[in-house]
């Protein structure tokens, strides 16, 4: 009979898959190794495993002890496999900006999962670094795995994954390309590949909002780099222990619409789901095409599972509200289309100005037309009430009529966008459409901003 122990021994030894029609324009044999065929869908079971058994060679890890990690989601999964195979507690620490999915399989296995926000600093008390350092002080018989600073993280993919690469492309690989976040994988792999073959280029796929291109290009940690950014597993606010930028020929910068963009196209296009630095691996790919010949073989890495990512990139409402999704957008009510059957809000000339605050507050809105009985005849927005209020405490318990400006113009539908956009001035912040039933809807900046790709 032929069979595993247990779920860890079927870790490695994931398929190389060529890919077709998405990297057509790219004059090269170009081949994917899917690393979600592991046990925990991701690359990351493979520096689980060897974190752990090192931390318990060297007595780091007591037995029955608590693993505490701060993690994007992938190597929780592969820690928590760990943990129930060997018997210990997990805790692990995650910023609020990756997918319910991943919060969700990760209790599903037996994690806590302590949530931390995104846009702070790393040395701040609120830092999934921070919090995950604290609650290691913390918890008795604890172990911080620390991924980003822990070597055995590059070890692995020096043992393990390189030696599959090299392996299934018989020695002709030669280019290897990857995102980075930690630095393990490009780290491990880059390393065994090029005692192989020093010619191999090792090319790392980085996200904006991340220090590591212009520090691996200029050697300066540029502060000003950092910014919050969607793309999930690759990019840093720090510099890892196991990125060693030595092994590494270049990065490439990819956006977070593309990176959106072409996980979905991987999965259309080629039938392998998989996540979102996927898609930032292909599109930094084909940035680098002039430099790859016909007779080169190119490695990529697809780190992770689609399925943790069906609330975010795979769902069409999530990429509309930020742009990402290829809609052609022309007329002045393709920019409402989302919410064109919602009721105009409106306030008459003799309500109180507190009527007109109440409904911005109950309706979540900065602008409302005035009417009377002949139409459209004003307007207020948030930031004239405000001016009034502080003119007059008492200006609540005025009628509209004394605070309100001139009226939003007023467009027909099929009207050019380009058209629409000139009516948006320093005074006006709305354009009102007039719909085939006669009713009318409004335009916000906001409206036009989400339409922009």
């Amino acid at each position: 009979m032929d069979f595993s122990k247990n779920i860890l021994e079927t870790i490695g030894n994931t398929p190389l898959v060529k890919l077709n029609k998405i990297v057509a324009e790219i004059d090269a044999l170009v081949l994917a190794k899917v690393e979600t065929f592991n046990p925990g869908n991701s690359v990351k079971d493979r520096m689980a495993v060897k974190m752990i058994e090192d931390a318990e060679a060297d007595g780091r890890l007591q037995p029955g002890g608590t693993i505490i990690e701060g993690t994007s989601g992938n190597t929780g999964m592969g820690l928590a496999l760990v943990a129930i195979i060997k018997g210990y507690k997990l805790i692990c620490v995650i910023s609020d900006k990756q997918s319910k999915e991943k919060m969700d399989i990760l209790r599903a296995v037996g994690a806590k999962v302590v949530v931390c926000p995104t846009d702070v600093e790393p040395t701040d008390p609120r830092s999934y670094y921070s919090v995950s350092k604290r609650l290691a002080s913390e918890t008795p018989n604890s172990w911080y795995v620390n991924q980003y600073d822990n070597m055995s993280n590059s070890l692995a993919h020096y043992e393990q994954t390189g030696p599959e690469i090299w392996k299934q492309t018989d020695g002709k690989i030669t280019h290897f390309v990857v995102g980075v976040g930690t630095g393990g994988t490009i780290s491990g792999v880059g390393k065994y590949l090029k005692e192989k073959n020093p010619n191999i280029k090792i090319w790392g796929i980085d996200t904006y909002g991340s220090v590591f291109k212009k520090y691996h290009e200029t050697g300066i940690f540029d502060e000003n780099e950092i910014y919050s950014y969607i793309t999930e597993g690759i990019g840093e606010d720090i510099l890892p222990k196991n990125v060693d930028f030595s092994l590494i020929d270049g990065f490439t910068k990819v956006t977070d619409k593309d990176a959106a963009v072409y996980t979905r196209k991987i999965a259309l296009e080629e039938a392998i789901f998989v996540g979102n630095s996927a898609g930032a691996c292909i599109k930094g790919l084909l940035q680098l095409k002039e430099h790859f010949k016909p007779e080169d073989v190119v490695v990529v890495l697809f780190h992770d599972s689609g399925s943790r990512y069906v609330g975010k990139m795979f769902n069409d409402d999530w990429m509309r509200e930020r742009g990402f999704l290829e809609e052609n957008v022309t007329k002045a009510e393709d920019v409402i289309k989302d919410h064109i059957d919602k009721e105009l809000i409106v306030v008459r000339t003799e309500e109180l100005v507190s009527h007109a605050i109440e409904r911005m507050r109950k309706y979540k809105i900065s602008q409302i037309p005035v009417v009377d009985i002949n139409g459209f005849v004003g307007s207020v927005d948030e930031t004239d009430l405000f001016r009034s209020y502080v003119a007059d405490k008492n200006v609540a318990e005025k009628p509209i009529k004394e605070v309100m400006g001139k009226p939003f113009p007023i467009v027909k539908m099929g009207t050019p966008i380009e058209e629409v956009s000139k009516l948006f001035t320093k005074e006006n912040d709305a354009v009102l459409i007039e719909l085939e039933n006669g009713n009318h809807h409004i335009i916000t900046k906001y409206d036009i901003i989400g339409s922009i790709k």
